[in-house]
């Protein structure tokens, strides 16, 4: 079963989130802010990380930087989920390394593409 670890600050979106997944097989896990985030990476290695960008603590691009400079995690699948849709913005998070740029509101055909795309379904 895929593995996906979604992180995302506002409970709402990311109880959507993983109902969808749910609802679609995968096994999904989630965090609420960058830094409860970046340990679950750590310790699960899931096939695909769904990450907001705009959150406290830490947020998206330092998730990614951070998952990015360590060799267990460097490789994940990584999308940004987020209303950040400025092409600054889109360039920033494909320059630190993020696989995907989702903008939302996003349906979900183009979650479920956009994670086909990055991750061989198991």
């Amino acid at each position: 079963m895929t593995k996906i670890l979604v992180i995302e600050d506002e409970p709402t979106v990311r109880e959507n989130i993983m109902e969808l997944l749910d609802a679609e097989g995968f096994d999904a896990s989630a965090a609420e802010n960058g830094s409860v985030g970046l340990n679950l990476a750590q310790q699960q290695l899931p096939d695909l990380i769904l990450c907001d960008v705009l959150m406290p603590e830490l947020d998206g691009y330092g998730v990614l930087s951070a998952l990015r400079s360590q060799s267990v995690t460097a490789n994940i699948p990584f999308i940004f989920l987020t209303a950040k849709a400025a092409k600054t913005d889109f360039s920033e998070g494909i320059k630190l390394g993020a696989n995907a740029y989702l903008t939302k509101p996003f349906t979900l055909e183009e979650l479920l593409d956009a994670i086909a795309v990055h991750v061989e379904i198991k």
